[in-house]
């Protein structure tokens, strides 16, 4: 009997291999949800998985369902995605990247984008040497909402932003005008430390020392 003495792979190696995974489950899931490939976006997530944004908190199945009603509402989001940082814990992961929102749109009776910046977590977890999404969750940054036409203007009255936060000021304006409720207590860089906060729940999760 011949035995098998191939050399076992080093570490750097596996853990490459698990961080391309990772990174391609992510890019998977965003680019499902832009195209409307919903069966495909609903494998990326774990159906005990949780995400927590702007317009919608529940498990990562019942997200797809909320996205597929977006969809239909003609609510067209797209996204530009940053590079993927992934940070491994065994059969744990934790990743982020920056991204854009793009959501074209109306403001009385003017054609305009919304583009709102966020930093995406996703927590990741391997269950029976196959990598999952545990959650997404969203640290918003800014946004800004133009004329898609040059030279048109955009006014909104300044009562209409009462309550937004400058974080997300006008993607919650946006989703509001489209009915949906929006929660006003995301982490956000204008309140650091709320960032910090998600950070450190995510990594304590999957046993990550900053």
């Amino acid at each position: 009997m011949t035995q098998n003495t191939s050399p076992a792979l080093p570490q750097s190696v596996l853990d490459a291999t698990d961080v391309s995974t990772i990174t391609q489950l992510i890019l998977t899931e965003r680019e499902s949800r832009d195209l409307g490939r919903w069966d495909e976006m609903r494998d990326c997530f774990y159906p005990d998985s949780h995400v927590r944004i702007s317009w919608f908190t529940g498990n990562g199945h019942d997200f797809v369902e909320g996205s597929k009603d977006m969809a239909r509402r003609q609510v067209l989001a797209k996204h530009r995605l940053g590079p993927v940082r992934v940070r491994l814990a065994g059969d744990r992961a934790v990743a982020s990247l920056v991204g854009i929102i793009d959501i074209p749109g109306t403001a009385h009776g003017v054609d305009v984008m919304l583009s709102s910046q966020a930093r995406f977590l996703y927590p990741a977890e391997r269950r029976n040497g196959r990598w999952g999404l545990m959650g997404f969750y969203g640290i918003y940054m800014c946004d800004a909402m133009n004329a898609v036409v040059p030279g048109q203007q955009v006014v909104i009255p300044p009562a209409e932003l009462t309550g937004f936060r400058a974080s997300y000021r006008m993607l919650s304006w946006m989703l509001a005008s489209q009915g949906y409720v929006v929660n006003h207590e995301m982490p956000g860089e204008d309140l650091p430390a709320t960032g910090e906060a998600l950070f450190n729940d995510l990594f304590n999760w999957a046993g990550i020392r900053r």
